[in-house]
């Protein structure tokens, strides 16, 4: 049976990773707060002319907002934002990898989050399923580095380690969080539902990022503001990820949308080998091999 929260899924997954393409270019020009400010303060009008196309469009009204949504939004923005200064710290660490490694954890994490925070259960069938892609998932990271299976057993208990985990749960809160958000407003439009909590959510972030860059880095805001052709490419494609990503998560379980949306990863894969022409190994081909499987899996046995 056909259902929405698969392309939307694949369709978000689809422009983040074309948003973090065009945002590694802007490091050149900007520092890792202000790249990352880029995403939220380009991305918030295209949300707003989102949520007006489909007022005035699509016959939607907005939802009565209340307590509960706004104390959602802001738990998610803070997470995300969290998450950004989390996996900035752990880049300062010599011996990050582990970390790095281990902050992709994050679809794990979402599943128990969801249940204890939301109580979205998972079926036994999306365990085995978010299991099989998480292994995919090590097995990609551990090709990109000197590290191994057995080191990141020994490595659990370092400071990187624990950074890195932190940076897997905030992300994973955030994505929980913002499901929360939509799902509090109520009613039978989820693409309302999903466009309100994702406009309230970006302005937060815009404004709580922008007034630490004005603090902290006050020369990021005029290059934000100078390099706007390029940044305003990330905006677009970082709003049109974020809509199908927000659409999913309202129709969808968190955990199984965030599972699904691993298929960035073989993205990536493809676009390195067709169109960088790079060689891919053979251990991620084996980690291609399980994200593929743990999604199939996922999208056959989910109920």
């Amino acid at each position: 049976m056909f259902e929405l929260w698969i392309p939307l899924t694949i369709a978000g997954a689809f422009f983040q990773n074309l948003r973090s393409a065009l945002q590694k270019h802007l490091k050149a020009h900007l520092s890792t707060a202000g790249a990352t400010y880029v995403r939220f303060f380009y991305a918030w009008p295209f949300s707003l002319l989102y949520v007006w196309g489909l007022t005035h469009f699509g016959g939607f009204e907005i939802p009565a907002l209340n307590p509960t949504f706004f104390v959602y939004c802001l738990l998610g923005g803070a997470s995300q934002i969290l998450f950004t200064f989390l996996l900035v710290w752990l880049f300062s660490f010599r011996n990050f990898a582990a970390g790095t490694i281990y902050s992709k954890t994050e679809t794990v994490q979402v599943a128990v989050l969801g249940l204890l925070i939301l109580g979205d259960p998972l079926s036994i069938g999306a365990v085995v399923a978010i299991a099989i892609s998480f292994i995919g998932v090590l097995a990609l990271s551990v090709s990109e580095t000197k590290i191994t299976f057995g080191n990141l057993v020994t490595s659990l208990f370092e400071k990187p380690t624990l950074i890195g985990l932190a940076c897997g749960a905030a992300l994973g809160a955030s994505v929980v969080f913002f499901r929360g958000a939509a799902l509090s407003l109520g009613g039978e439009g989820f693409l309302i539902q999903a466009a309100t909590a994702l406009t309230v959510a970006v302005v937060i972030q815009s404004i709580v990022m922008g007034i630490y860059l004005a603090l902290r880095e006050p020369g990021q805001l005029s290059a934000v503001l100078v390099h706007w052709r390029p940044s305003l490419m990330v905006g677009i494609s970082g709003a049109l990820a974020s809509i199908m990503w927000f659409s999913a998560f309202t129709l969808q379980n968190a955990a199984y949308v965030r599972a699904l949306g691993q298929i960035e990863l073989v993205f990536t894969m493809l676009v390195s080998a067709i169109y960088f022409r790079e060689k891919i190994k053979g251990l991620e081909l084996t980690g291609i091999f399980f994200i593929v499987a743990g999604i199939l899996i996922l999208v056959l046995t989910r109920n």
